[in-house]
């Protein structure tokens, strides 16, 4: 049976989840305040630079004083240090709130246990890990970036029954060949608005010239990531329309022009591992990888992947190029109609 800990902190997620990317590279958040079994305020953190959970939710609680006989409800732990805004744990004890709930303790090490302490030190009742699991789960692009020091990754790509992801091309022979149901179109578009970047490889670019932006949907487009060794690509690729900031990872000398920015790395070095962590510079949380196949696959070998999520259309090529193959069980699946999407996790 579900307790009263737990079914407030189920509210905390419910409302966390509305930051989405917009707080960015912060994680989501939402705080729950109670007083004698009834929820007297709620907020979440909405936006990177703005109010925090916390403050939101102090903010709607209309008679202040009965917050010295209330419980704050959190998912992630106060935040203890200065940064766009003031401490919340500071905020905490200020106000007199005698007791707070908190989901799961803070990664980051400007945080990591200083304001369950500050908290404490202040004569507070903590009680942590209620829905830890569920906690980290939500945020866990948010906990990838910190403990690992690199985007949260996600692979996708889709796939003929038969296997493969493209047919062979000539040099002349560009354009997309769509494999899956144009409204899974749609899908993949908002799947884009979740992630803070976005990346394909030379030959994607070049035979495909995507936009990899959300044009349908409506959230914000990630900032586009590509590959491009020697600079040879040609110029008039829509990667390159200026409309969304593009970053060129490039073994040449190259200075920035407007919305493009270029970035030189050694090739002949773990180049994934400079890669992610010119992302994490960034404050890249999360990525999501397009293809192409050698991409993709470079990433599948040295492990540096948290996700897969693969379309598998109704339609066979015959021959061409093969699609990635993950040796690890499927964890779900969904139909629609005659496609699905699998998926896959690294854990």
């Amino acid at each position: 049976m579900i307790t009263s800990d737990e079914k407030y902190m189920q509210r905390c997620l419910q409302l966390a989840k509305n930051g989405g990317q917009d707080v960015a590279p912060n994680p989501m958040v939402g705080c729950v305040i109670v007083h004698k079994g009834k929820i007297i305020g709620e907020g979440y953190h909405r936006k990177y630079g703005e109010a925090h959970a916390e403050v939101n939710a102090i903010k709607r609680v209309e008679n202040q004083e009965v917050l010295k006989d209330s419980t704050l409800y959190v998912n992630l732990e106060p935040c203890a240090h200065h940064g766009k805004t003031p401490p919340c744990s500071d905020l905490i004890v200020e106000k007199q709130i005698p007791r707070v709930v908190i989901g799961s303790k803070d990664i980051n090490s400007l945080v990591a246990g200083k304001g369950i302490e500050r908290m404490q030190k202040a004569g507070i009742e903590v009680v942590t890990g209620i829905l830890e699991e569920e906690s980290k789960e939500l945020n866990k692009r948010f906990f990838t970036f910190h403990a690992k020091k690199r985007p949260y990754v996600i692979l996708k790509w889709a796939e003929t029954i038969d296997g493969y992801i493209d047919i062979d091309r000539s040099d002349s022979d560009k354009g997309i060949r769509w494999i899956t149901h144009p409204l899974l179109r749609v899908v993949v578009h908002k799947w884009r608005s979740e992630e803070s970047g976005i990346m394909v490889g030379t030959k994607t670019a070049e035979n495909d010239d995507p936009g990899l932006d959300t044009r349908l949907w409506s959230g914000k487009s990630p900032l586009r990531f590509v590959i491009d060794r020697e600079l040879k690509l040609p110029r008039d690729l829509k990667l390159f329309d200026g409309k969304i900031s593009t970053v060129v990872f490039t073994g040449k000398d190259r200075i920035d022009e407007h919305n493009r920015r270029y970035v030189k790395i050694d090739f002949s070095k773990n180049t994934l591992g400079q890669m992610l962590r010119e992302m994490y510079e960034m404050e890249i949380q999360s990525l999501i990888v397009e293809g192409g196949a050698s991409l993709l696959n470079s990433f599948i070998k040295s492990g540096l992947w948290d996700e897969a999520r693969v379309f598998v259309g109704n339609k066979t090529f015959g021959g061409g190029v093969k699609g990635p193959v993950i040796a690890k069980p499927m964890t779900n699946f969904c139909q629609f109609g005659q496609d699905r999407i699998l998926y896959f996790h690294n854990r």
